[in-house]
């Protein structure tokens, strides 16, 4: 297969930033038990994560290619890989903080980096698309393995024990076998880059997205669902432990099963991109997720669940809840393909990097707003609130569809 060693690459680095990044619902969970942390405070950690993805993408995005992708992603493999080793000996929430700070500076290069190499081992518009979702599902089995990962560590019979900081010795090492694996690997670079530009022409290619309506809607677009799905990500955790009163380690293999959800719905979806037209998938989906709001969350009212229960004798809405994620999860692979298919090459890296800072900033506005209203008002009322995101959504997405662009030369 063509392109097989740097494709099997960019699986493997997306497969360990997903656990990564990930794992800050189960740590916000663990921050509350260890240390005593209020839900509100512990939300933050979500904006320690995603404002340095932000800023980070921000700054990088338009010059990237000249800097190197291959070098970026090694760069940031090697500053997670440290930071991992470090954290078994974390003792004190501002640990965590710098964690996350790390993974994100370090996701900003790799998700450019990953996207921007999508457009490089991919020749049609179709096998852009199906990548870019069969990327995205795998994405997803690195979150359900990063869950049933951490729940292994969890010691339900002790809330205090911080055992569970052991699994960074298990992500150190797997971060440092993937710098291992691109170290040797071959990526030709060349389409990536616009020779004819200096560092001042590339922010003006990268300034130059924003005049088309197209972009700017698939931002919001972008903008919308990142705010939707991290608020269920990195709260199913606490919603399972506190609502419906399961044992941690059942709490956070909850997380895993919304992951699992999720690795489905991204790998059907790099199926049926070659079927249907995007707006049809996307449209589907969130019409769909919102119903499934609105009847699986009634069932979680005042529930009884014993403290002996486990996933063999839990209640029917225990399954329902995070299965909810297969809905959500082709939006974001659909449009994030549709939008750099439709822009020449050398703005891959321009366009990735404004992806990823408006993922960041709808992750990190969402969590914050869900931890808010889950701890001042309830974990039911938290997410339902996410149908008005959903109502923008699709609203956004049908005037994306509507519009072309027209690059210029």
């Amino acid at each position: 297969m063509k392109n097989f060693n740097i494709k099997a690459v960019l699986f493997l680095n997306y497969f360990v930033f997903a656990i990564l990044l990930n794992s800050v619902g189960t740590v916000i969970l663990q921050m509350q038990q260890n240390f005593g942390i209020s839900k509100s405070s512990a939300s933050v950690l979500e904006g320690f994560k995603d404002l340095p993805i932000a800023i980070c993408s921000f700054i990088l995005a338009s010059f990237l290619p000249k800097i190197g992708i291959k070098k970026s992603m090694l760069i940031a493999l090697f500053l997670v890989s440290c930071m991992c080793f470090v954290m078994p000996f974390s003792n004190d929430f501002w640990f965590f903080k710098l964690l996350f700070t790390i993974v994100g500076v370090s996701f900003a290069l790799i998700k450019i980096s990953v996207f921007t190499s999508i457009g490089l081992v991919t020749n049609t518009d179709k096998e852009h698309s199906s990548f870019m979702g069969y990327l995205e599902g795998f994405f997803m089995i690195g979150v359900l393995v990063g869950n049933v990962l951490f729940s292994l560590f969890i010691d339900d019979h002790n809330p205090k024990s911080t055992h569970w900081l052991n699994v960074y010795w298990v992500l150190g090492a797997l971060s440092t076998l993937s710098f291992l694996f691109l170290f040797f690997s071959k990526l030709n670079e060349n389409e990536a880059k616009s020779e004819k530009t200096d560092l001042l022409g590339d922010l003006k290619n990268s300034a130059s997205l924003f005049s088309y309506r197209k972009v700017l809607f698939f931002l919001l677009c972008a903008f919308l669902f990142v705010l939707v799905e991290q608020s269920f990500q990195t709260w199913t955790p606490t919603f399972y432990k506190e609502i419906l009163k399961v044992p941690t380690s059942m709490s956070i293999q909850a997380g895993a099963v919304l992951a699992g959800a999720f690795a489905l719905g991204r790998f059907l979806s790099g199926f049926f991109s070659k079927k249907f037209s995007w707006i049809y998938v996307v449209s589907f989906c969130v019409i769909g997720f919102a119903i499934s709001i609105l009847l699986v969350l009634p069932l979680t009212h005042n529930i009884h669940i014993d403290t002996g229960t486990t996933w063999l004798n839990a209640p029917l809405v225990v399954y329902l809840f995070p299965l909810m994620g297969g809905l959500l999860a082709p939006i974001y692979p659909s449009i994030n393909s549709v939008i750099l298919a439709s822009i020449p090459k050398y703005l891959h890296s321009a366009m990735s990097g404004l992806i990823v800072v408006f993922s960041a900033i709808g992750g990190t506005i969402g969590s914050i707003i869900t931890g808010f209203v889950f701890e001042k008002f309830s974990g039911q009322q938290a997410f339902y609130l996410s149908l008005i995101p959903l109502s923008m959504l699709i609203v956004s997405a049908i005037f994306m569809n509507k519009l072309k662009i027209n690059p210029k030369k």
